[in-house]
């Protein structure tokens, strides 16, 4: 067995890789310390480099879409009152009309009945005047003056 002896402790092989790998392990771990560190400050250097993007012509374009969005939604509010207004008012006008139509058909109707009423009349004034006009004929034709003789119904 190889052994090595270094002031007076003397080391076999099982021990010596056993040193070399925590010394290998000990390196190791201070090379990845010090690579996050490093990591570290770069990033630590860029966020305070970092400045923002200028987003102020979004905010811009935001503002004139959402004065635009509110003129459309007022000129709709606008839209729908306008056409409420118009259907109370149509309401209005058709009961209206209703109301004028049974009065013109109330008149129509008095109308008709005074026309048929003075229709009668009428032909009970025609029937009259007819009997009266046969009765001066049937009198003309009887009179012994005349010369003439009437039949009699």
């Amino acid at each position: 067995m190889t052994s090595i002896e270094y002031q007076g402790i003397k080391f076999t092989g099982g021990k010596f890789f056993l040193i070399l790998s925590l010394i290998g392990a000990i390196i190791g771990g201070g090379w990845t310390g010090y690579k996050f560190y490093d990591d570290y400050l770069d990033m630590k250097a860029k966020i305070e480099e970092y400045t923002a993007p200028d987003l102020s012509h979004y905010d811009e374009k935001l503002a004139v879409l959402k004065s635009e969005l509110d003129m459309i939604l007022d000129e709709i509010t606008l839209v729908a009152d306008v056409a409420k207004d118009l259907k109370t008012d149509m309401k209005a006008d058709l009961r209206q009309m209703n109301g004028d139509i049974r009065h013109i058909t109330e008149i129509v109707n008095d109308v008709e009945d005074r026309q048929k009423e003075d229709t009668r009349e009428i032909f009970d004034e025609i029937k009259i005047i007819e009997d009266n006009l046969n009765l001066n004929i049937n009198k003309a034709l009887n009179n012994p003056l005349n010369n003439m003789s009437a039949k009699v119904k």
